[in-house]
């Protein structure tokens, strides 16, 4: 899985990144070791992530993940196929914001 630069960053993450460096370069390495651990090709790996963020209800984790999994390859439809996956296991409400949340990321690209 590619390390993302500092230039896709949000600002506010930019910012952290450029003051703690090293931090945020462990961080990357912990990354990279992880996506190597196993056999998920980069697009189902952005899937399995994007659920996660899901089901934690991160709104900035599921937009990001939403659109690295699209640069990764997965269409719109398999984005909200996950969030339709959603529904029977973190409920209505926090699937139904995981996939207004992956719609508008979808419009961005459009």
């Amino acid at each position: 899985m590619p390390k993302r630069s500092q230039s896709e960053l949000p600002p506010v993450l930019e910012e952290f990144a450029g003051k703690y460096p090293q931090l945020w370069d462990a961080y990357n390495a912990l990354g990279e070791a992880a996506a190597h651990a196993g056999p998920l090709d980069e697009r189902t790996q952005r899937l399995v992530k994007l659920a996660i963020a899901m089901g934690a209800e991160r709104q900035g984790a599921v937009r990001s993940h939403a659109r690295r999994a699209l640069k990764a390859g997965a269409t719109p439809e398999e984005l909200i196929h996950v969030g339709i996956l959603g529904i029977t296991t973190i409920g209505w409400s926090g699937a139904f914001a995981a996939i207004t949340w992956i719609q508008e990321v979808i419009s961005q690209k459009a």
